[in-house]
């Protein structure tokens, strides 16, 4: 495909990536209450991992040893992100585990200056404190204390930002489609390793064919090919336009929530998820869609 070609379908592939992953909320809520948190997981990335090495298979040329200790490390923070976050929505609605996992984005540059010394900026502060004001909006009940559910979530979103950080500390002059399978085999043996060691595995009578497919849906289109266009999209596109983008995630799945799974929706709620979008949007992009470009000449 040519360059321009690329940049056409760059924004269009990142917002099928936004919109696969928005899809996943209300599907992990069905497929936990069946399956145990690690032994989804650990077939949702052996799938993804196999899926991703057979399609990068020219890619494994570049294969070097420190490539296992790399998606080690990614590995793991990627798989105590998605146990945290599946632990959490067992005990909160999708929506709201949709919107508070977005808080990630808002935490990565305090991550980022606490690891690489890179100081905040002011959208950065600013996304911060509106992130604050819509998570009390979103998880604070009327004893203002915070579901189980909620929290697990919240801490999920720590994991999400340092899994960026630990991607960004270890991957830099390594492919990243191979790297990421090496991510995607750790994060699978991890989880293999701990469902056998604390959870006891499905009985074979609970795979109805309609749990087999959603497997199959998080798996193939929100484990590999989201991934793909994300990756794809991403080196095609203003940082700015990915990030906004990429934020619909968290509105996508509140959407696919409340008309799928039926999740209440209250004003509060609503004044929270938009709250919380808007710090995600000024932390990505520095608002930098409303300032118009100096005219020329």
């Amino acid at each position: 495909m040519n360059d321009t070609l690329m940049r056409r379908l760059a924004k269009p592939m990142l917002f099928a990536a936004a919109l696969i992953w928005g899809s996943s909320f209300f599907i992990m809520k069905g497929a936990v209450d069946v399956i145990p948190t690690f032994f989804l997981l650990a077939v949702r990335f052996t799938g993804g991992a196999v899926l991703l090495a057979l399609v990068c298979w020219k890619k494994w040329r570049a294969f070097t040893p420190d490539y296992l200790w790399r998606g080690a490390i990614i590995g793991g923070f990627l798989f105590a992100a998605y146990s945290v976050q599946t632990f959490g929505i067992a005990l909160t609605t999708p929506s709201k585990n949709a919107f508070l996992t977005a808080v990630y984005c808002v935490l990565v540059p305090f991550l980022y200056w606490a690891v690489m010394g890179k100081r905040p900026d002011a959208y950065n502060i600013l996304a911060a404190v509106l992130c604050v004001a819509g998570v009390g909006l979103v998880s604070l009940n009327e004893g203002f204390s915070i579901t189980a559910g909620d929290s697990l979530t919240l801490v999920g979103a720590v994991f999400y930002a340092a899994h960026i950080i630990a991607v960004e500390k270890v991957s830099p002059h390594k492919d990243i489609y191979l790297l990421t399978v090496f991510q995607f085999a750790f994060a699978a043996l991890y989880a293999w390793i701990l469902g056998f060691l604390f959870q006891t595995p499905p009985a074979a009578d609970l795979l109805s064919p309609d749990l087999v497919i959603q497997m199959l849906y998080l798996t193939v289109m929100c484990t590999t090919v989201a991934l793909l266009f994300q990756n794809v999209g991403q080196i095609w596109s203003d940082p700015s336009s990915a990030a906004i983008l990429l934020s619909l995630e968290s509105v996508f799945g509140v959407l696919f929530s409340v008309i799928f799974y039926g999740d209440p929706v209250t004003f509060r709620l609503l004044l929270g998820f938009a709250v919380i979008f808007l710090a995600v949007v000024c932390s990505e992009t520095k608002l930098a869609f409303l300032r118009r470009p100096p005219a020329n000449g």
